[in-house]
């Protein structure tokens, strides 16, 4: 895996320039882009990022890129995936502030907005299914994620009561299955 870093800020660039939506909206363009045609990295190696993506303390996009840059080209892999991702969405704030006030009452830039929104929330709802699939949901677990949906939701948990919860079910689980195949 052979990764050049002019190679790597021009993707992240790319996904950065041409995502609406944020961070997750960039999910399944970075998959595609990442696993499926660079081959930087395998989809469970994808996934274990995005967790810790997920986890981690900044932007979400940021920390996709430079978890990724850094797994393929260590820590300068990180600052050029980083800056990559970064760079349009800093130039395009830049130029929508220059402009803004000019075209904050155009009742067609705000039509505009209104039929983005749909557009941004499919955009982040589908790399759920992309996640599902690779995180092996099934028939059998589905339980978890509905379950944390609504303590989130309904009750207001905080994710990362969630999240610490699962971890330690997750590692309690797997330690009990590794007793139960050494015991067999």
């Amino acid at each position: 895996m052979t990764t050049d870093l002019w190679g790597m800020f021009i993707t992240f660039a790319k996904i950065g320039a041409f995502t609406l939506g944020g961070g997750y909206a960039m999910v399944p363009i970075m998959e595609k882009e990442i696993v499926d045609r660079k081959g930087w990295l395998t989809r469970e190696e994808f996934m274990d990022i995005l967790i810790v993506a997920q986890s981690t303390p900044g932007l979400f996009a940021i920390n996709m890129a430079s978890h990724i840059g850094n797994k393929a080209r260590g820590v300068l892999g990180g600052v050029i995936g980083s800056l990559g991702v970064a760079l349009p969405s800093i130039i395009a704030i830049l130029l929508i502030a220059m402009f803004f006030q000019a075209f904050k009452e155009n009742v067609y830039i705000e039509k505009i907005f209104m039929g983005v929104r749909p557009a941004v929330v499919a955009l982040i709802a589908a790399p759920c299914f992309s996640m599902a699939r690779t995180a092996k949901i099934s028939i059998y677990n589905i339980w978890i994620p509905i379950v944390a949906c609504l303590l989130i939701t309904a009750f207001g948990v905080s994710p990362i009561w969630i999240i610490l919860v699962a971890g330690l079910a997750g590692f309690v689980w797997g330690k009990v299955k590794t007793n139960d195949h050494t015991k067999s």
